[in-house]
């Protein structure tokens, strides 16, 4: 299959994400004499400046990491609701359609959308505690290209026209990206000097600057002044959550993801398991058995998304049985291949009586792989930016269900339900792959195709993340136009009702590693995805003889 971006080649390590200087960031930091975990965390300060509608401190969102002895921990950065949230703080709209619909966009924008944000605490904790490099080094990128300016690409002036009406409400937010009331021209510089200042302080400062300091106290008090429900009290009791990752098998590797209260690593073993128990490969990419397999899988993995998954402080989510092999048998009887089916949840063993998001990779040559998954959900989040810090707001409220009473509904303190999925595959208890996307709901599906395309299709990871993907949640079957019109035509005749879409999902990307130990960076044409990498190394002349005969 032909792709319409190259991958990279590299043999000390590979920063995968969705923007060039970003990924650059990171290689910088190994160059720098860092470590995978350095270069993790300065790819994401960079990707605040130059994914602005992806991304911020003020965020949330999930890593999972591999050092070079093995252990894989999964750190939870999710946002929380506010102390003074309650399950009926928004009145729902299900007549408008669309996801978690209340009157007034209320959880979609300004600020009673904003939960209590994670992501600033964890990456300045895993630069403390796994990182080699001063905090003020691996934000240098992110201040430098905060302060001189970045290119405006296609895809950042799309998104900003695409919010522009609810950018244009907010003043600090408009001053930035509708510079004379409208969206900038492509290849215009944007400069973000607020940001560069408050990404200097807590260079200097630390994560308190936010938590426990000036920035969170000018949030706090426009927060106060405008309707919203963030307190000091609030972000000073924020804490991160270290989990045990999700683990399944799938053709003899190792599938590793995180999990709730994301629901998205669950629910990609959950699928595998059910796909193991067909001939995938025989089937074909892209054929109308193919994607019937796919789609049904898909189905019986919501249904039991809708029915168990929330925050696991609040619900009593049964992993363990959902990705239990058994479990998987009994449920993939259930599946016709000749129509398709409405399903309803199943039992699991245990069970008593954004979409806008931004994803990178970095694997190195010793084994260590971070992936992380981080988001302000929506693009540009809640679309506030707070006045002097320059920083844009979340609007992870949006993922609450706004009617009271489900396992995912609002309550104070609470984890909002997540479909984030960074993943790594291991061969022989090696990382063969590790990948993640942006893209809500739709993350854990794009993920289990690239990982079937890889494993079964014997596609390049290149390949597997710039293939056409399908999506459905139990309702229309979502087909990228790369689904050829025959096979369309084939699964109408199976009783799918479809829907052919420019993208499902977003962004993905990610690292594979060869039986060679060369590292192969991808990254999909769906964003201003590029892998980055560093080769080579420091000169190898031997100690006991003089580096020079005069040649230099």
């Amino acid at each position: 299959m032909k792709t319409r971006k190259q991958p990279i080649v590299a043999s000390q390590c590979v920063v995968a994400s969705n923007h060039p200087l970003a990924s650059t960031a990171g290689v910088e930091m190994f160059a720098r004499g860092g470590n995978a975990f350095d270069a993790a965390i300065a790819t994401a300060f960079a990707l605040t400046v130059v994914e602005p509608m992806m991304v911020s401190i003020f965020g949330a969102g999930m890593v999972l990491a591999r050092d070079a002895t093995g252990e894989i921990t999964a750190v939870d950065n999710y946002a929380v609701a506010p102390k003074a949230a309650t399950p009926d703080m928004y009145r729902p709209d299900d007549a408008r359609g669309g996801e978690m619909p209340t009157v007034g966009r209320e959880n979609e924008v300004g600020y009673k959308a904003v939960g209590v944000p994670g992501a600033l605490r964890a990456w300045t904790t895993l630069v403390a505690e796994r990182g080699t490099l001063p905090l003020g080094t691996v934000m240098g990128p992110a201040i430098r290209y905060a302060h001189d300016g970045y290119r405006a690409s296609p895809y950042l002036v799309d998104c900003i026209a695409e919010s522009a009406a609810d950018l244009a409400r907010f003043p600090a937010s408009a001053a930035v990206f509708l510079p004379g009331g409208r969206p900038p021209a492509v290849g215009a510089t944007i400069q973000r000097a607020d940001y560069a200042r408050t990404l200097e302080a807590i260079a200097r400062d630390g994560a308190d600057q936010l938590y426990d300091g000036p920035v969170g106290e000018t949030v706090c008090r426009d927060m106060a002044a405008n309707g919203g429900l963030i307190t000091m009290d609030d972000l000073r009791g924020y804490r991160i959550e270290r989990r045990t990752p999700v683990r399944g098998t799938y053709r003899e590797h190792e599938v590793v993801s995180v999990p709730p209260t994301s629901s998205g690593g669950t629910h990609i073993v959950q699928g595998l398991n059910l796909l193991e128990g067909f001939d995938v490969a025989r089937l074909g990419f892209g054929t109308v058995d193919g994607v019937h397999l796919l789609a049904e899988t898909l189905k019986l993995c919501f249904a039991d998304r809708f029915a168990y998954m929330g925050d696991p402080a609040f619900v009593d989510v049964p992993v363990a049985g959902l990705v239990d092999k058994e479990y998987a048998g009994q449920r993939r009887k259930l599946i016709d291949p000749s129509r398709a089916q409405s399903f309803t949840a199943g039992r699991p063993p245990g069970v008593g009586g954004g979409h806008d998001t931004t994803h990178l990779t970095v694997m190195d040559r010793e084994g260590n792989v971070v992936a992380m998954t981080q988001t302000l959900h929506a693009l540009f989040g809640s679309k506030v930016t707070v006045p002097g810090t320059g920083m844009l707001l979340n609007n992870n409220m949006w993922l609450f269900d706004p009617h009271p009473g489900r396992a995912n509904s609002v309550a104070p303190g609470k984890r909002m339900l997540s479909s984030m999925s960074p993943t790594i595959v291991l061969r022989d208890g090696q990382p063969l792959m590790a990948l993640g996307t942006p893209g809500g709901t739709r993350i854990f599906a794009a993920i289990l195709q690239a990982i079937v395309n890889v494993l079964d299709h014997g596609m390049t990871l290149q390949q597997a993340v710039e293939a056409p993907r399908v999506w459905t949640d139990g309702g229309p079957l979502l087909l990228e136009s790369g689904i050829a019109e025959d096979v369309r035509d084939g699964l109408r005749r199976l009783g799918h009702q479809l829907e052919v879409v420019g993208r499902v999902a977003g962004g993905m990307n990610g690292v594979y590693r060869d039986t060679d130990g060369l590292l192969h960076g991808a990254a999909c044409w769906r964003a201003d995805g590029t892998p980055a990498g560093y080769s080579g190394g420091f000169t190898d002349v031997p100690r006991e003889g003089p580096l020079s005969r005069g040649f230099f």
